[in-house]
Formats: C-alpha cells, structure tokens, sequence
C-alpha cells in the first residue's frame, strides 16, 4: 500500500487542479470576436503592370487578419468588374490591428500579383457594420505590410560625467513578439541587435545607452529634471527587420516612442504594436478600383454563467406565458422585428433548453388566429416564419448534407448546359438537349427529397406536425391547408433555398460560377413549385415565363402530388422515428492540414505531411487525399486533451496536439482562425470523455525530454493546466452565455422602443375605450397590456443588474501596454 500513496496522491493533486481551474474558470470574462459579411464585387480594377492589362485579369480576394490570410476567394475569370458574390463567417481568436482585403491577379507562370487593398483598423469596423460599402482600393506597398509587437523597457538615468557636470543617459531593452528578425534602434544614432535566426518570436534582452543632453540654460546642481520643452522633440525609433543573408532585409515594422513618457527613475515597460513605415509609397487609389463589401463584426464580453441565469430563465419560460405575445421571447422578437439577427441567438437558447417547440407552437398558433384565407397561411415575414427558418438551418444542417450534397457535386462538377429560356442561349446549344439534361436534375432532386423522411431530424418533424395540427385547427373546412402549412417550410424555405444557393447552406465552399447558378436557379424553382400545395392551374399560373410553363408541363403532375403528400405525412406524422440524421454520425470539419509524421526527428520539412483531416461526432481520421480511405483512425471517446502547442517545439505556427491512448498528434492548421476551429470542435466532441487531462506539455518530447519542462520520463504530467471547455451542445454549436450576452445587447441598443412599448401598455391598461394609438405603439402586439407591462418590468430590471456586472467588471480588461493590450504605436 505504501507504494500506492504516492499515485494517489498524484492523482489527487491531478483533481484538486481541475477544480481550481474550473472554478477560475466560471469567475473568468471571455472577449469574443466575430466576423460575418459579403465580399460583392469589385469595378473598374486597375492594370498590375503595363497598359490596358485589366482585360486580362484572373482576379481573386483574401481576407487577412493584419499579415494573417484567414479566407480566400475562388479565382474569377478575365474581368475588369468581377463579381465575387463570397459570403463568409468566422471567429477571430486573437486581437488584431487591422483586417485587409487584397484583390489579386492571379499569376500562371509567376506568383499572384497584388492588384492593391482595403484595410480598415479594427476601431472603425464598427462605422460599416450590417451595409454595404464601397471602398477605393489602396497600393500594396512592402512597408506598410507590417504585424507583430515589441516590448520595450526605458528609462532615464542621471549620470555625473567625467568633467563633473550633469546629464542623462536613456537606456533600451527590447524583446519581440519572423524568420531572422533584428532591431535596429534610432534616435540622433542607429544601433543594432544582433540577429535571431529562425523565429518569429525573439527575445533579444539587449540594453542600448543614448545620451539625452540638457539645455544649455540650466542652471540647477541638484536633482535633476529634463524639462519639458527639452525633451518635446526627442523619440526612439524601434525598426524590426528579417535579415535576408543574398537579398534586401526585409521590413517587418517600427513604432516611435516620444521621449517625454518617462520620469526620473521609474522604468518605462510595455507592449507596442508594430506600425507601417511613415515614408510608405502613396499613389492615387483611383487608379487602382474600387471594392464593395458588407462587414459585420461583434465584439461581445461574456459574463460568467450565473450573471446570465435571470435573463435566461425569463427568456425560457415564454412558452408557458398567455398569451404569447406577453412573454419575454415575443416582446423581444417584437421590438427588434427590423433586425433579422435577433432572432438567432433566441433561437439557439431555446433549442438548447428545449423551449423552442412550444414556443413556435404559440406563435404560430397567435399568427394563424389573425390569417383569414387558408392560401395565404404562412406567407409573410413574421416571428413565426423567421423561428422555423433559423431552426431548420441551425438543426437540418446535417439533413441537408446527406440529402443534396452528393447530387449538389454533380451539378456544379458537371458543368452540363441547361438553359431553357430562348433568348439566353448561347450559340451552338440544343434547347431540347438542354431541357432533358434539366429534367434530370429535377428529378433526381426531387426524389432525393422525397425520399429522405427517415433523414429529417426528428424536431424538425415535432415543428411540421405542431404546425399541420394547429393549421387544420384554425381551417378544419379545408382539407389541403395541412399539407401546404408543412410544404411552405420544408419546399419553399428550405430545400428550394439551399438548391438556389448552395454555399449558404455549407453544401459548396464558393459560390458557383454564373451558369452553375443559373442551372440551380432553374430547379430550385422547378422543386419549389413541385412541393407547393394547390391546383396545377394555381402552379402553372406562378410561371411568368412561357418556357417555364412549358417545361412544368413535362412533369405528371398526380405522381409528383403523391409522392409529395407521401414526404409530408412522414415527416409531420405522430409516429416517432427510431433513427434520425443528428443520430448518425455527422462531419463535424474537415480541411487539409500538416501533420508531424510519428517518431522521427525533431526538425525537418520531411516531418510534416499534407493530410485530409476529418472529425465526426464519433472518429477522428487523416487521409492522404480528400476522399481516400483514412490511414488513421482514432475514437473521438480515446481523445485525452487537445491542446496548442508552443510555437518553439517545432518552428511552426498555429499548431495543435491531440494526445489520445497512443502517440500525441501533431497538427498545423492553415491559419490562426483553422486553428481555434479544429480546437474548438476537438474540444467540445471529447469534453465529457473518461481520463480526459487535467494538464499536458505545451512542447514536445526529444531528445530524452520534455523541452517544455525538462521532465525526462515521457509519462512524466503535464506541465501546464489544460483549457476548461465551455459547456455547449455539440450538434448544434451553442454557446448559451455567448447568446444570452447578445440579447442583452439587443435589448439595450432597443431601450427607447421598451419605454415605448411601456407606455403603451400602460395608456391601453388606463384608457378601456377605442383604442387611438400614436403610430409607434400600433407596431407592437399588446393583448394583455397588464401581463405584458410584468413582464417588461421583470425585463427592465434583469437587464439593470447585467449592465451592473458589465460596469464593475470592465475595470477587470488587460492593461494598456500589457501584452494582451499593447500600445498602438505612433507613425510618422
């Protein structure tokens, strides 16, 4: 037994740590960046090099985190004017100075040349968020491509010299946070550090004296005090550069620290980060084009979990407030009808607590009360419409992967010509040729859907048959309203949609090529009016183009309007499905990556290798190629820890390691954004696993060691605590902290229209005779002003007692000049 002491105690000490972290962690704040936009179109690109050269541009777009590529466009064909049509979405898991759009043309023979840039600091992204914007493109100029951040240590020292009289001396010590990087420091005189070979992050610990010499006038012999107007024009110049040992040293960046920051004997430490050199070339951004973009980016401070906890329990306790209209849920999809993005984050909180079906269920049934003909059931934009649509996209996200991916492929790999319409086509092409190869896309679509009830996730099918009962409930003399309240969803919003644009849905990285999309345009409306409910005379009528009349025509009608009534009895029945997509196991990522190879040496390209990584819901697997057999295969219940690793183990940035039951591997995502993702989801789909880590190596092991701590056993714990991972639902990706912060947002910034809504409730209480409303009040749903009012007070104050622990924790942010929060260095 005495031998056993010392692991349990080991292993005690292993649980005692956990705690600690995971009680740190439920105290801690998360800053939470995010990015969703379009990038639209460019015109007018002016020529890289020579005359008239635009006419032949391949153009594509990247978009860079300061120096960092995180997302890049396919490339486009020759167009002065391209039109990129390129949605993309993305968490930033780092600070950032600026975030860059470059337009390239793409070289054949030689590599891309930069056709120029838009670069916004991160301080103005707020001034564009949610519209569209065109922005002149600027030069690409060497010197201003600069990222990083230098830490600085100065100070001011009296000195008595050799003839006795007083002055002072500045000191400098400097480290760097790629490459061979030096520093060259310049004040009246430039001097040097020596070079760091083969690191992007240098510690250099070189001190450098400068003389500061006092002004002839000074008269006092006692301590000394460099007056201000002495001192108003002196500042360091810190360069970074990469040392080239053939070629010109390369420019990484500078910041200018004014002289007058610094006291007496008081040291002057902090971060600045890295700004573009002030003699950067200009030149006339006309010249270049312009870019027209839409940004969105949301900073959100997350709270710890119990500052959330009123908000949340108000929020999910709508479905059982009546009316509807009074609850929480409601006044907040009410105040903010003209912002769409409201209703996500409620979505995903309800689906996660399993609110969201009797929640829609009352909505919908409070919209179908005010619908008077059963052919317009479910038309317009409500609360309703837009809960289902959210739903569908965040739950059927898998449905649709299995159902259309595959014929999606086809499609747009085909590249088949399917132009019916007479005037489009282009010469040589057969309109009866055309017509077929179309058909067969529609079919085969078509079938698919129709086929794929035993796919569909099952709490879609509790929202299709709430809402086929709630509709033969409200129209119980028409016997097709069942049927069209459930077509109206799962055709007309969520499969036509995702045909029409694939790559909204995650069916297709880029968006297709302008035939492609014309193609798909063609059966998505085919699809939509084949899954639609009423007579064929009502269908045939929804074409306006003749053509399309004619092609419908091709299509007998009866067997589609079984096989249609067939689909949507299946997936909106009361029988409970034993199987269903989300059960199967679902692509959580995939993307190519490096990965080490197992046991060689230490340094070396020849140690990584590109790999197809993919992560399921159930195995982790590399593959030399996508869509080749998997030469590894790891169950996601083996994963341990997953972990970064230090830049330091392998040279390398934005690396990662999964330690499992056998060798830890290695990884290397594309990009620091790749790299939080692949993290994120490793993370989450191995949290609750038995012997998960409570710490691991931060390095790795060589040379009979742990280069991290020097431990030289190979089964020696870990010396650093492992990342607590936050509590979400893995399927459906919800952060429910992070949605319940942005509806506190959305709830301050709409603080006028809950006054309002207050004053309404209270005029209706008061005045019990026909109703004369201001405008305002008419745009909310007040049935019962006395429930409502509660419930606006119980809002009012929830959000009082957030915005306290908002104040009294935004003191808690990194400090100015620390390395978290860095002083924006000064430009010339």
């Amino acid at each position: 037994n005495g031998y056993d002491e010392p692991a349990l105690n080991a292993a005690e000490r292993q649980q005692q740590t956990a705690l600690t972290m995971a009680e740190e962690d439920d105290a801690k704040i998360r800053i939470l960046q995010s990015l969703r936009g379009k990038i639209c179109e460019a015109k007018n690109l002016g020529p890289v090099s020579g005359q008239n050269r635009q006419r032949d541009l391949c153009t594509f777009c990247t978009i860079s985190l300061d120096q960092e590529e995180v997302f890049r466009t396919k490339v486009f064909d020759k167009s002065g004017s391209p039109f990129y049509g390129e949605d993309f979405y993305f968490e930033i898991p780092r600070p950032f100075q600026f975030l860059s759009f470059y337009v390239y043309a793409k070289g054949v023979f030689q590599r891309d040349l930069p056709v120029g840039k838009v670069s916004i600091r991160k301080d103005d992204l707020c001034k564009y968020s949610g519209k569209e914007h065109w922005f002149s493109l600027q030069p690409v100029d060497p010197n201003s491509e600069v990222q990083g951040k230098v830490h600085l240590e100065m100070r001011l020292n009296e000195v008595i010299t050799e003839n006795g009289s007083i002055g002072q001396h500045l000191l400098l010590s400097h480290s760097f946070n790629g490459c061979n990087p030096f520093v060259s420091v310049v004040r009246s005189d430039q001097k040097k550090t020596k070079v760091k070979k083969k690191t992007s992050n240098p510690c250099f610990e070189e001190t450098f004296f400068f003389e500061v010499t006092r002004s002839s006038s000074y008269s006092k012999k006692s301590h000394f005090q460099v007056e201000e107007e002495d001192i108003e024009k002196l500042e360091i110049k810190v360069d970074l550069w990469n040392s080239e040992n053939l070629a010109q040293d390369v420019f990484l960046g500078e910041t200018r620290v004014p002289v007058k920051v610094l006291r007496n004997d008081l040291t002057h430490k902090a971060w600045y980060l890295l700004q573009p050199k002030g003699n950067g070339s200009k030149s006339k951004s006309d010249d270049l084009g312009s870019l027209r973009l839409k940004l969105t980016y949301i900073e959100d401070m997350v709270l710890p979990s119990a500052c959330y906890k009123p908000l949340c329990n108000l929020l999910l306790k709508s479905p059982d407030v009546k009316p509807i209209s009074a609850s929480a849920a409601h006044i907040l999809g009410d105040i903010c009808r003209e912002r769409y993005e409201v209703v996500l984050p409620m979505v995903r909180l309800l689906l996660y607590h399993n609110r969201f079906v009797p929640f829609v269920s009352a909505v919908a049934a409070l919209e179908l009360d005010n619908t008077q003909e059963a052919n317009t059931i479910f038309r317009g934009n409500s609360l309703a419409t837009r809960c289902i649509d959210d739903m569908m996209k965040i739950v059927g996200k898998s449905y649709l992967a299995v159902t259309l991916k595959p014929v999606i492929d086809e499609i747009c790999d085909s590249n088949k010509s399917c132009e019916i319409d007479p005037i489009k086509l282009k010469e040589g092409d057969n309109v009866e040729v055309n017509k077929e190869n179309l058909q067969g896309y529609v079919q085969k679509v078509f079938s698919l859907i129709t086929q794929s009830s035993s796919s569909c996730p099952p709490l879609m099918c509790d929202v299709f048959r709430s809402l086929r009962q709630l509709a033969c409930k409200r129209f119980p003399g028409d016997p097709h309203v069942q049927y069209s309240a459930v077509s109206s969803f799962v055709f007309l919003r969520f499969f036509a949609v995702a045909v029409l644009s694939p790559h909204s849905f995650q069916l297709r990285s880029h968006l297709p090529d302008p035939e492609i999309s014309r193609t798909l345009t063609l059966i998505s409306k085919t699809i939509q009016t084949l899954g639609s409910w009423g007579s064929l005379s009502k269908k045939l009528s929804s074409f306006k183009e003749t053509y399309m009349y004619d092609f419908f025509k091709s299509f007998q009608e009866e067997k589609c309007i079984e096989k249609v009534k067939k689909f949507l009895d299946e997936i909106s029945s009361n029988v409970n499905k034993e199987s269903s997509g989300l059960e199967d196991a679902v692509v959580l990522k995939e993307g190519e990556v490096q990965k080490r190879a197992q046991g060689k040496k230490r340094l070396g390209k020849k140690n990584f290798k590109k790999r197809w990584l993919r992560v399921t819901n159930k195995e982790l697997t590399y593959h030399k190629h996508k869509g080749k057999e998997a030469i590894c295969i790891i169950n996601v219940k083996n994963i341990r820890a997953v972990e970064k690793l230090d830049e330091s183990a392998f040279n390398r940035k934005n690396m990662f390691q999964v330690v499992h039951s056998e060798k830890p591997l290695y990884v290397q995502a594309g990009n620091c954004v790749e790299a939080s993702e692949w993290l994120e989801i490793l993370g989450q789909v191995s949290r609750c696993n038995e012997g998960r880590l409570a710490t691991f190596h931060p390095s790795n092991y060589t040379g009979g060691a742990w280069q991290c701590c020097k431990s030289q056993s190979s089964s020696a714990p870990g010396c650093k605590p492992c990342t607590a991972t936050m509590l979400a639902n893995l399927q459906l990706d919800i952060d429910c902290d992070r949605e319940a912060e942005r509806l506190f947002s959305f709830l301050s910034s709409n603080d006028v229209k809950l006054h309002n809504m207050e004053d309404a409730c209270a005029s209706m209480a008061v005045y019990q005779g026909p109703q004369r409303e201001p405008e305002e009040y008419s745009k909310f749903t007040i049935q019962e002003p006395k429930e409502t009012f509660q419930t606006l007070k119980q809002l009012r104050n929830v959000m009082e007692e957030l915005q306290r622990q908002h104040d009294t924790r935004s003191d808690t942010t990194a400090q100015y000049g620390s390395l978290d929060n860095p002083i924006v260095g000064k430009t010339s």
